[in-house]
């Protein structure tokens, strides 16, 4: 009898972790849960957030985060008077940097549009992320600045790879790594979330560090106010008229370019395959003409 309790209790042992253990699905299921559940999640049609970015000691900048469905977003920041944008309308990305010497808006760069319009899904890329086209895979556990959390490897529609770290108590995002490409060169990025309040029903996270993975200085973020199913005109987010039309113009300036080069070089073959076949002619009958010069000398 003994020894079938002790078989009994060895079986249990083994069988505990897998009980425990999490699937994929359960932690994504979690981590939606616990910002709110996804019915609240997606009843929110927009969002304002105000607060500022902290970039060193005394360098602190005035920063306004608007997003409104489908995938619609715009980040302003203000230095030194000047305000930069970055906005995106589901169409474009597009920026406005006047303390780098750019006054006018214009089109984001490709890399950095591309990473712009990744983060412009208000839900986050774990919410129906099978339908988005995305994969995710449990890695592991791991601990993250003290605290146990489960690692995820998020492989994007595209085929980029995030890792995302829930915390192991909460489920919430706390960490996320990846490698991005700035200015044409491939880093690895990572960013902390924490401070999380809830905001209608909502865990929103208030602060955000952002850097070179492995770098002690980030970029900071600290929210002061979240904004829910706030009233957003459209044209918030799309690029000026007059600034589009001059990036229209130039993209068929550039294409008109093209064509003329195409057609000049298609002129050029044709005149320089005409003189050929008009230099062989020529040839044709000087050398005939020769041959009859030659028969009346001969006579």
């Amino acid at each position: 009898m003994m020894r079938k309790i002790l078989a009994g209790i060895a079986l249990l042992a083994l069988l505990t972790p897998l009980a425990s253990a999490q699937t994929v699905d359960e932690l994504v299921a979690k981590n939606i849960e616990a910002r709110g559940g996804a019915a609240k999640l997606k009843a929110v049609k927009s969002t304002r957030a105000t607060g500022k970015m902290v970039g060193g000691p005394g360098m602190e900048f005035p920063l306004t985060m608007i997003s409104k469905r489908p995938n619609s977003t715009r980040i302003e920041f203000t230095i030194q008077g000047m305000t930069g944008i970055q906005a995106y309308d589901g169409k474009t990305a597009w920026m406005s940097m006047p303390f780098m010497g750019k006054k006018d808006p214009e089109a984001m760069p490709a890399d950095d549009a591309k990473l712009f319009i990744e983060n412009a899904d208000m839900d986050g890329p774990l919410v129906d992320y099978k339908e988005k086209g995305h994969t995710v895979e449990l890695v592991g556990k791991e601990q993250v600045e003290g605290a146990d959390a489960y690692k995820l490897k998020l492989t994007l529609k595209g085929g980029d790879v995030r890792y995302l770290y829930l915390d192991a108590e909460t489920y919430l995002e706390i960490k996320g790594e990846g490698k991005i490409t700035m200015r044409g060169t491939e880093i690895e990025s990572e960013s902390f979330m924490g401070d999380y309040k809830e905001v209608g029903g909502l865990m929103v996270a208030h602060a955000m560090e952002q850097g070179m993975k492995g770098n002690p200085q980030r970029r900071k973020i600290v929210i002061e106010k979240v904004e829910m199913n706030v009233d957003l005109p459209d044209s918030l987010f799309a690029m000026p008229a007059s600034a589009a039309a001059d990036s229209s113009k130039a993209a068929q300036s550039a294409t008109a370019a093209d064509g003329a080069a195409k057609d000049a070089g298609k002129t050029v073959a044709k005149t320089a395959d005409a003189a050929g076949k008009t230099a062989v002619k020529v040839a044709g009958a000087a050398t005939k003409a020769d041959s009859t010069k030659a028969g009346k000398k001969k006579k």
